[in-house]
């Protein structure tokens, strides 16, 4: 212990004459690694925002001085060693571009260990000392697997669907509700003009999230997900007194992976006296300019995920829990229980 603590009187002694006795400390006194270089990649399905982030995980990187790495292709790029170094310049005009502009993919074969011990030496050979990945469940199971491994990884909430327990917003859910939104605008008018009941399939995996927003936010008729699902026979009963009072159209908002639409326009239109149309709107939810909401979200937890891992900190995701950055362990995230709207699909029922 003696000799120890003589050790470190002589490197503070010395430090002190350099000008460095802060990194001297750091990484004698506290048992700390200082990370010098920090590598981001998006994986899994896109989401507008994803640009945003990666941009915000840059900038906060130099602004820590620490040397930022892109990888490009998800977690393929970063086992065929697709990683490259980056700057400032990299990240100009990016924050309003949607999809990702360092690509994405998935990967199934990365759930194998030979994948993971292949990036994280891939890494290693680019002398980089943490990874941040964008992305939902599926990329945060990824980086739970490299964490256990013993490689120092930050998760960031990137889809669409809104279906990652840990956080009450993911980066793309506002753009692709609002993307939604316009849609269902313009299919309005056409199916007022033609009397009739649009049936239109959205986005959302197993979570209803999308579909609960946009019914609220359009007036729906009808809104049904894995949340709030009604009998068909209620369903096509409500449609028909609508339909004999005379109602000019119908909106029904549809979570994917629930039914067949096109199959259910068909008895929709034999039961309820409505021409019925089923409308998939597809990947085009993926698409478009970030909303501002999404931009600043996702420049909020870029930012937080680099603070964490300048502070030492990782095998976490970031989130926002009442307009709060939080952060919490990868497998705590993953083994949550999502939300269930309870408060808005009362509301559904209320106004429809």
């Amino acid at each position: 212990m003696w000799k120890k603590e003589k050790n470190l009187r002589y490197f503070k002694k010395i430090s002190k004459s350099l000008n460095i006795c802060g990194i001297f400390i750091n990484v004698i006194g506290k048992g700390k690694i200082m990370v010098k270089k920090i590598a981001v990649l998006t994986s899994g399905g896109d989401a507008p925002g994803m640009n945003a982030c990666v941009r915000a995980v840059i900038r906060a990187c130099i602004a820590h001085g620490i040397e930022p790495y892109v990888v490009y292709d998800g977690y393929k790029g970063l086992c065929e060693n697709n990683i490259k170094k980056v700057d400032k310049k990299f990240t100009q005009d990016i924050i309003n571009r949607g999809g990702t502009i360092i690509l994405t993919s998935r990967l199934p074969e990365f759930a194998n260990v030979e994948y993971q011990k292949r990036a994280i030496q891939n890494l290693k050979d680019n002398d980089i000392d943490a990874l941040i990945g964008i992305g939902g469940d599926g990329t945060y199971k990824g980086l739970l697997a490299l964490s256990k491994l013993g490689y120092p990884v930050i998760g960031i909430p990137g889809t669409i669907d809104n279906d990652v327990a840990s956080t009450d917003k993911t980066i793309g859910f506002d753009t692709a509700l609002n993307t939604i939104c316009d849609c269902v605008d313009k299919i309005k008018d056409t199916s007022s003009s033609h009397q009739r009941c649009s049936i239109i399939e959205v986005m959302g995996r197993h979570c209803g999230d999308l579909a609960i927003f946009a019914g609220i936010a359009e007036a729906a008729e009808l809104t049904i997900t894995y949340d709030h699902q009604l009998n068909e026979q209620v369903i096509f009963d409500k449609l028909k007194t609508m339909h004999d009072k005379e109602k000019s159209h119908a909106i029904v908002i549809v979570s994917e992976n629930l039914m067949d639409v096109n199959e259910f326009a068909k008895r929709v239109s034999e039961h309820t006296g409505f021409e019925a149309k089923a409308e998939i709107l597809g990947r085009l939810q993926r698409g478009g300019t970030p909303s501002a909401e999404d931009r600043i979200l996702a420049s909020r937890f870029g930012a937080a995920a680099v603070e964490l891992l300048a502070n030492d900190i990782s095998g976490r995701v970031v989130g926002m829990k009442k307009n709060t950055i939080v952060d919490l362990p990868i497998e705590q995230a993953l083994n949550m229980e999502r939300d269930i709207h309870k408060p808005l699909i009362h509301l559904i029922d209320l106004l429809a």
